[in-house]
Parts: C-alpha cells; structure tokens; sequence
C-alpha cells in the first residue's frame, strides 16, 4: 500500500491515474454518445499531462536526471537509460502526435481515432510504470 499511498504525493498521483483511466474507459464504452471527439482529447491530453508531472515527481525522475549529469544527488527509481522511460519516451510520442493530428482532423470519427491513439499513449505509459514499480 505504501507504494501508492506511501504520502501525499503518490497517494494523488494513485488517484489521478486512477481518474485518467476511469475517464478513458467510461469514453470508450460510451462513444455511440459522445459528440465532440475534440473536447475529450483537449481533457485528456491536459489531465494527461498533470498525471505525467505527478509521476515524475513520484518517480524522482528529476533526481534522475540531476544524477546523470554531475552526480550531485541520489538517482530516482528509474535509470535514465532503461526500459519504463524509453516505453514512457514512445507513448509520449503517440500522445503528441495525436494531440497536433486531433485539430486537424476533419471528421469527428478522425477524431475519435486519434482520442484512442491518444489513450493508447496514456495507457501504455502507465501500465510500464506501474508494472515496472511493482517489480523494483
């Protein structure tokens, strides 16, 4: 329990992460109903990124960082160069790409493809940090 609500930090961050996929799965069962692709993207991509931020704090992926360049602090719980930050790096990019086709995209079913690109990003970022934490 400790690992996901250990202080005030991972204990938002649990609770975040759980309202992100909350909000994932309740779009995607319910699509036949929903009308502007658009907006759900907009709220994704933001409370995404909010949840991202909190991680890394979690993570101490600044203390990561800081340690590999003058080794002045402790690293966080990932290395830089490993296998969670690389998957983080490659949802990321999903995310980004959906979020500068989204406005582009005509049609609201165009939008609607690229809201679950977006997922997937957000999704697949959170499964390798989770899975990865619990081994660690």
């Amino acid at each position: 329990m400790r690992l996901y609500f250990g202080n005030a930090v991972t204990t938002a961050t649990t609770l975040m992460i759980l309202a992100l996929l909350y909000f994932i799965g309740w779009s995607v069962f319910n699509r036949a109903v929903i009308q502007y692709w658009g907006r759900r993207s907009v709220l994704l991509l933001v409370f995404g990124l909010a949840v991202c931020c909190f991680a890394a704090a979690r993570d101490g992926l600044d203390k990561t960082i800081q340690n590999a360049i003058d080794g002045s602090c402790a690293p966080g719980v990932f290395q830089l160069v490993s296998i969670p930050t690389i998957v983080g790096c490659v949802g990321a990019l999903l995310i980004i790409i959906a979020a500068i086709a989204t406005p582009i995209a005509k049609t609201q079913k165009m939008r609607e493809v690229w809201f679950y690109v977006m997922s997937g990003g957000a999704v697949l970022k959170i499964v390798t940090m989770e899975i990865a934490r619990i081994i660690l």
